[in-house]
């Protein structure tokens, strides 16, 4: 078996702002196994700024990886447990490779095109107007699950969007949740997540930096707004930590991102720890190119999940790559008559 890997930066349509900062482009590796005549094409997503693999030696660990290829994915998945993006390229890949198609890794009713996925409709941190704008595009486009990412602007214009929004549209109509990023902070979190919940949101991500156990799972037990843990969960590797952090913390949700958890292993064992203290949980992309997020979408249908999940985010790029991922009406769909790029493997 041989193996290879390339860099790739999508581009931006249109910076996207969140509290950490406004993207405007996304680095990312895919990774080929080859084995005969056989096949296979992963994505090592690493996100500047978020991921735990963020280091100076993330390409000499996976030329590394690609020499060693021979050990199998099991043994490198041990040796690969302080990076998650490689553990998750690398999942892709063999799972690829032993398909009969190499983009279908879970064949299901999603693949065949016959079954979508509910997802959200993302809303990007920036000035009032194109927040709005946003918004009415995403209304316009059926989606009845809306997330804003909150805490770039000011707090009380943010408040006023999401009044806008309540005024046109009841709990029960459209879904909104919100995602802080870590922007609030141990003074005004209580107040900020009172304001939010007068307006029925359904939940909020990470509302303070993570590593404040004490200080989330206060804002969780005060019970006033359901809390999503997003950032919390990166850089857990144990499961002994696993379970202590949502012992501790009892969030109502923990929200999945393969790519920054340790790929579909990871994203397993933390569903088992909180469905056996009965937190639920959704999946969520992280800028993956369409091979990445293919992944996740496959893989996630085929957990059953009744939730909406955040697999929207395909479209933001100029230079992604062609697939027969399609969003329509609120829902992500495998348009099986369209094809994917021919040039990747």
């Amino acid at each position: 078996m041989k193996a290879s890997f390339k860099k790739h930066i999508l581009q931006f349509k249109r910076p996207g702002g969140t509290s950490r900062g406004v993207l405007s482009e996304k680095e990312t590796w895919f990774i080929t196994l080859r084995d005969g005549q056989s096949v296979g094409i992963g994505e090592c997503a690493m996100f500047r700024g978020l991921s735990v693999d963020d280091v100076p030696d993330y390409e000499e660990k996976l030329e590394w990886v690609c020499s060693e290829i021979d050990l199998g994915l099991e043994v490198l998945r041990q040796e690969l447990l302080e990076y998650p993006s490689l553990q998750f390229g690398l999942e892709q890949a063999f799972r690829s490779l032993q398909a009969k198609n190499p983009f279908c890794l879970f064949p299901s009713d999603f693949t065949e095109g016959k079954a979508p996925i509910t997802i959200n409709g993302l809303i990007w941190m920036g000035d009032r107007k194109f927040m709005e704008e946003q918004l009415r595009d995403r209304l316009a486009d059926g989606f009845t699950c809306l997330k804003l990412k909150i805490g770039a602007i000011d707090f009380e214009t943010e408040i006023d969007i999401l009044k806008s929004i309540r005024e046109l549209y009841s709990a029960e109509e459209i879904e909104i949740r919100v995602d802080a990023n870590g922007a609030f902070g141990k003074n005004d979190a209580f107040q900020k997540l009172e304001k939010l919940a007068a307006l029925d949101i359904h939940s909020i991500e990470q509302p303070v930096k993570p590593g404040q156990t004490e200080l989330m799972r206060d804002l969780c037990a005060e019970g006033i707004l359901d809390i999503a843990l997003d950032e919390e969960l990166i850089g857990i590797f144990n499961e002994t930590k696993k379970k202590e952090l949502l012992h501790i913390i009892k969030p109502d949700y923990i929200i999945l991102k393969p790519s920054l958890v340790g790929g579909f292993h990871g994203s397993r064992e933390w569903i088992t720890f909180a469905e056996e203290i009965g937190v639920k949980w959704w999946v969520t992309s992280a800028l993956e190119s369409n091979i990445g997020l293919n992944a996740i979408a496959q893989w996630t249908f085929s957990l059953h999940s009744p939730l909406p999940q955040g697999l929207g985010t395909g479209s933001l790029f100029t230079n992604n790559i062609d697939s027969p991922l399609e969003v329509s009406k609120g829902h992500l769909w495998y348009q099986k008559e369209n094809s994917w790029s021919t040039n990747l493997i």
